[in-house]
């Protein structure tokens, strides 16, 4: 099953694609993380990726259609997640072709869909276990009293730096410019499904499941 979730920056698609590789067995193709994985790779992907990001530009649609494509080939028993890729309506096509030329199929497309005040508000509270990734808010899911990670039991917690109000509305506004117009691309094609990115976290992924399961 291949998949992609679409929502804003802070809709919950890192963390609803964590608990479906959980339960799934499925791969996330997270694009930050393949192009620094190609970048210490050696391979002759890699060194273009190198050559691109030193230079300081954008690694093109080509190189990062290149690198799954091989993710692709490698396969995995639960398939694929598209987190970060596509972005915009051009790489859409790319990926479809891209999935067309290797025999499969894009399953499911779903739309976490969101209240910008009151993401604004969440994403605000928002911190990170340094050691697995969990995410916890002051507001509805504190950091435990003794300071130690539910899960990990780590205690290094981080906030990122653009986890401001000012930097997350420009965040928004370049989601809304670029990526949304991937709603109604997706929609016309009868691929789109949508669900609350809001709600609590168990009850968005047992939403997600409703979908996979017809899909």
């Amino acid at each position: 099953m291949n998949i992609i979730l679409l929502g804003p920056p802070g809709a919950g698609k890192g963390t609803q694609a964590r608990k479906l590789v959980e339960d799934r067995g499925m791969v996330q193709l997270s694009t930050g993380d393949m192009l620094r994985e190609a970048r210490s790779s050696g391979t002759e992907m890699g060194q273009k990726v190198a050559e691109v990001m030193d230079r300081g530009e954008l690694v093109t649609d080509d190189i990062v259609t290149g690198l799954i494509r091989e993710k692709l080939q490698e396969g995995a028993e639960g398939g694929f997640i598209f987190d970060g890729f596509p972005r915009t309506l051009a790489q859409a096509d790319a990926l479809g072709a891209l999935l067309s030329d290797m025999g499969r199929a894009l399953d499911a497309v779903i739309e976490m869909r969101v209240d910008d005040e009151a993401l604004v508000s969440r994403i605000t509270a928002r911190s990170t276990c340094g050691g697995c990734g969990e995410v916890y808010n002051d507001n509805t899911k504190p950091i435990p009293a003794d300071g130690k990670c539910a899960k990990c039991g780590g205690t290094e917690f981080k906030r990122r730096a653009d986890d401001n109000e000012g930097s997350l509305r420009q965040r928004l506004m370049e989601y809304y410019k670029k990526t949304s117009p991937l709603i109604g691309y997706y929609y016309a094609k009868g691929q789109l499904s949508t669900i609350d990115g809001l709600d609590e976290i168990d009850a968005v992924a047992g939403r997600i499941t409703a979908v996979l399961d017809k899909a």
